[in-house]
């Protein structure tokens, strides 16, 4: 049994950080030092959870009192893996590419701490959501990357915001399209003895659920 005094959100997503507030629980953002291209693995979910191990382990080693929380989001469509697009050129191809079909958003998510000299794993979980894209003009893939919502998100798209209109309807949970899946992730942090509802602030202690 350890405690932890605070949680570290290891990721520079504003999309994440807001979603994580939206909880009411605590926590202050460290963007991991991590070469998350560097690390790929045999399958879309494997590359995901490589990374997002890493950048909860390399979080976790800069403080011994928090717990680092690791996200990674990938796309992978027909077993084919997509990262965050690099100009608007690539973006309109991106989406021309995914209209009409269904695509899945893998998200991973890693809890670690520092604990006798190393970075431990407390519990870890993956949730999938399939995006099923509605066929796109020209004309409307081209408008819509003029926004700019594009930019740092993995599907070229912000669900949340105007990137709603490239999709007819969804079922799934917002927050994992999202890329941070809040009821699992409250799930996983209650599982290790960290009920944000109840401590907000913390301190909390903890135990391993692997």
């Amino acid at each position: 049994m350890s405690t932890i005094q605070r949680l570290l959100l290891a990721s520079s997503s504003p999309f994440r950080k807001k979603l994580l507030a939206s909880t009411g629980v605590e926590f202050s953002v460290q963007a991991p030092d991590v070469d998350e291209y560097s690390l790929v693995g045999g399958s879309s979910s494997d590359t995901c959870a490589l990374r997002s191990r890493a950048k909860a382990r390399a979080v976790a080693e800069l403080d011994p009192r928090a717990l680092a929380i690791g996200c990674d989001q990938i796309l992978d469509l027909s077993g084919q893996t997509f990262d965050k697009a690099k100009t608007a050129g690539e973006a309109r191809e991106r989406l021309a590419h995914f209209a009409g079909k269904t695509h899945h958003l893998i998200n991973h998510i890693a809890l670690a701490y520092h604990n006798q000299d190393k970075s431990q794993l407390l519990a870890e979980f993956s949730v999938t959501v399939p995006m099923t894209m509605r066929p796109l003009s020209e004309r409307e893939i081209a408008v819509y990357v003029d926004t700019g919502e594009w930019h740092g998100c993995v599907g070229c798209y912000q669900f949340e915001n105007r990137g709603i209109h490239l999709f007819e309807s969804t079922q799934e949970d917002h927050s994992a399209i999202v890329g941070l899946p809040l009821q699992s992730l409250l799930k996983a942090l209650r599982s290790i003895g960290i009920n944000p509802l109840l401590a907000p602030k913390g301190p909390w202690k903890i135990s391993s659920s692997l």
